[in-house]
């Protein structure tokens, strides 16, 4: 009691903050346990006061005229094992500016909350499901909360993806009323062996753009193909050694989905192709699409000796020995005392992998 007596205190002391008109969306994973609020706004740096998520705990937005103190509040309430409901009304309950407060709470159970104070701008209101909350004020409309509801329903794949289509769906039907300015993502995910990943999986914030949502998918795009291409990968190892093919195979099918989409959308960063061609043919997934995506970097930089590499090790993973070598002779004729690139072309000449 005296835990919960002190964070009510604080509460009630706490000072009005700054406004933070915007659309949100809190939401949880049940298959891979991952708990993520993604935010947009016409206010600069949104994902400085509105996200909060801590995996096996919750998830939480804090908006409107936004009491950030919600954030770490709520989480250590959560973190006790108080379902959202409990949370979001003990929040309230001390808080003698609720009535301007937009709040969205999701549990690591699944169960949701959400709160729209009387004296928030309009249009402001929220949708709530199992696994999810919707939130929004100074808004176009309703349909904006609609749009984001049935775009996240309505997207398959991993959740982070599924966010940051609601967003666009958002914006899509009107969004903030005032314009855009910022926006972010955040999601957690619960993981024993890599640690960092309880309090950031996927960490993206745009402060200042004209077109927040699309650049925040424009940098997700990069993460797909970098650090969460390795992190699905880390899992699919997790789970096979736990016994769950399953979700092993799920996990790898990611990466194959995110380069997939890459393709399909016409990717011209070679650094993506690369990056996702290499991680797909180091684990010997999605060979024919990672040809592809290496064919298509190698087309864009005929001089990088990286890529170049990345071609080779896809062909030699396809079972053509002799093509890898000729692609990795070329990229030595460009850097002729590279020992790497040398110890590469003796192994595909060898044909050992």
């Amino acid at each position: 009691m005296r835990g919960s007596a002190a964070i009510l205190a604080i509460l009630a002391l706490s000072a009005p903050a700054p406004a933070r008109a915007t659309f949100s969306i809190v939401a949880y994973d049940s298959v891979t346990q991952e708990l993520g609020v993604a935010v947009e706004s016409r206010a600069f740096s949104v994902g400085m006061a509105v996200p909060w998520a801590e995996a096996g705990v919750g998830a939480i937005a804090t908006q409107a005229s936004t009491n950030e103190s919600f954030g770490p509040l709520g989480l250590a309430m959560l973190r006790k094992g108080r379902p959202a409901p409990e949370v979001l009304r003990s929040l309230l309950a001390a808080d003698s500016g609720a009535s301007h407060r937009q709040l969205g709470i999701v549990d690591a159970k699944g169960r949701s909350a959400a709160h729209t104070g009387a004296d928030c701008s309009s249009w402001a209101g929220q949708r709530t499901g199992p696994g999810y909350s919707i939130q929004g004020n100074i808004l176009a409309g309703e349909a904006v909360a609609a749009e984001m509801e049935r775009a996240f329903l309505n997207t398959n794949g991993e959740l982070a993806g599924r966010l940051v289509a609601a967003l666009k769906a958002g914006q899509a039907a009107g969004g903030d009323k005032r314009g855009q300015q910022s926006a972010a993502i955040l999601v957690v995910r619960p993981s024993q062996e890599f640690p960092e990943y309880n309090t950031r999986y996927v960490d993206l914030r745009v402060e200042d753009h004209r077109e927040p949502i699309q650049e925040l998918a424009r940098v997700f795009a990069i993460l797909e193909a970098t650090d969460l291409s390795e992190a699905h990968l880390r899992f699919a190892d997790e789970y096979e050694k736990a016994g769950r093919k399953d979700l092993a195979r799920m996990e790898r099918e990611r990466v194959g989905e995110a380069l997939k989409r890459a393709l399909a959308r016409g990717e011209n960063d070679p650094s993506n192709l690369n990056g996702l061609a290499w991680t797909c043919a180091t684990n010997g997934v999605f060979l024919p699409e990672a040809l592809d995506a290496a064919e298509r970097a190698a087309a864009l930089e005929p001089k990088n000796t990286g890529i170049l590499d990345t071609l080779a090790e896809v062909h030699f993973r396809m079972g053509n020995a002799t093509k890898a070598a000729e692609v990795e002779a070329r990229a030595l004729d460009i850097e002729a005392n590279d020992k790497y690139l040398k110890a590469q072309l003796a192994r595909f000449r060898a044909g050992a992998k």
